[in-house]
C-alpha cells in the first residue's frame, strides 16, 4: 500500500487546529496515514486541546522597548498558536505597543493595560494571543538587542563604569552572544549550587569509570568543572566574535572600563 501524501496545506490545517510544530504535525499525519481527524485525535489522547482558548500558544515573538536615555528597556513575549500569526504584522505592533506600556509601568500587567487589542487580535486572527515572559532592566546604562532573523530572542544587558563606552555597536555584540551562548548565569557564582554538584558528579564518575582512583577522579573533576564554567557563565566565556576581541567576555569589558551588572535572556518557548 502507497504511503499517504502529506501535503503542505494538511500539515497547517493540523497547525491551525492544535497550535503543534510543523514537524510534530507532519510527524503525527505520517503515523496516521495523513487522516487528520486521526491525527487531532492522537493528539487530544496526548493532552493536547483543539479549542482556540484551550490550545497552548507555544509559537511567538520578543518585541522589546529602549527609553530615550538608554537607562531602561523592557522586553516582552507575545505568544500565539502558530508561526504564520506570530509574524504577522498585527502580532508585532502588539508586541511592541506591550513592550512600551511595560516600560512605561513596569509593575502592571501589559495584557491588562492592552486588554481590548489583545481581545481584537486574537479575534482577527482566530489564535490564542496571549503575553508570554517580560522583562525589565534600569541602570546607568541598559542596551536593548533583538535577534531580527528569527524574532524569537530578545536580551536586556545591563551596564555600569564607564557607559560612555556602551555603543551601538556592543549592545549588538554582546546580545548577539549572549544570544546564541545561552549562559545559565552572568558569573559563575551565578550557577545554581545543585546544577554545579551535578556536573562535578557526572565528572567524577566518568574520571571512575576509566580506572583511575578516587582522588585523582576528583581533581580531573575539577578541571572539567572550570570548563564547564567558561561554557556556561557569561563572563567567563569567551567572545563569539575572535576577530573582534580575543579573550572572555569579562576580559573585554573590564579593558573599555564596564562592568555588567545584569542581563536577561528571553527566548519563545523557552
Amino acid at each position: 500500500m502507497a504511503a499517504a501524501t502529506i501535503t503542505a496545506k494538511l500539515v497547517n490545517e493540523l497547525r491551525a487546529r492544535t497550535g503543534q510544530a510543523m514537524m510534530e504535525c507532519k510527524k503525527m499525519l505520517t503515523e496516521v496515514e495523513g487522516d487528520i481527524e486521526k491525527a487531532i485525535d492522537a493528539f487530544r489522547k496526548k493532552g493536547v486541546k483543539s479549542s482556540l482558548a484551550e490550545r497552548a500558544a507555544s509559537e511567538g515573538r520578543i518585541q522589546g522597548a529602549a527609553s530615550a536615555d538608554g537607562k531602561s528597556a523592557a522586553l516582552v513575549e507575545v505568544n500565539c498558536n502558530t508561526d504564520f500569526t506570530a509574524k504577522s504584522e498585527p502580532v508585532a505592533a502588539l508586541g511592541k505597543g506591550a513592550a512600551e506600556a511595560l516600560l512605561c509601568n513596569p509593575t502592571a500587567n501589559p495584557a491588562e493595560t492592552l486588554k481590548e487589542q489583545f481581545t481584537a487580535v486574537s479575534q482577527t486572527t482566530g489564535e490564542n494571543v496571549v503575553i508570554g515572559k517580560t522583562a525589565v532592566l534600569f541602570g546607568q546604562r541598559v542596551g536593548l538587542y533583538l535577534y531580527g532573523i528569527s524574532g524569537k530572542i530578545g536580551v536586556l544587558l545591563q551596564f555600569a563604569g564607564n557607559v560612555a563606552n556602551v555603543s551601538d555597536e556592543l549592545i549588538t555584540d554582546l546580545g548577539g552572544h549572549v544570544a546564541f551562548s545561552k549562559p545559565l548565569a552572568l558569573d559563575r557564582t551565578g550557577i545554581a549550587a545543585d546544577v554545579v554538584e551535578k556536573e562535578r558528579n557526572y565528572a567524577i564518575e566518568e574520571a571512575k569509570a576509566t580506572g583511575k582512583p578516587e582522588a585523582i577522579a576528583t581533581k580531573i573533576a575539577e578541571g572539567k568543572l572550570n570548563s564547564f564554567f567558561k561554557e556556561r557563565a557569561l563572563l567567563d566565556q569567551d567572545f563569539f566574535n575572535a576577530q573582534k576581541y580575543k579573550g572572555t567576555v569579562g576580559q573585554m569589558l573590564k579593558e573599555k572600563g564596564l562592568t555588567l551588572e545584569k542581563y536577561v535572556r528571553v527566548e519563545v518557548g523557552q
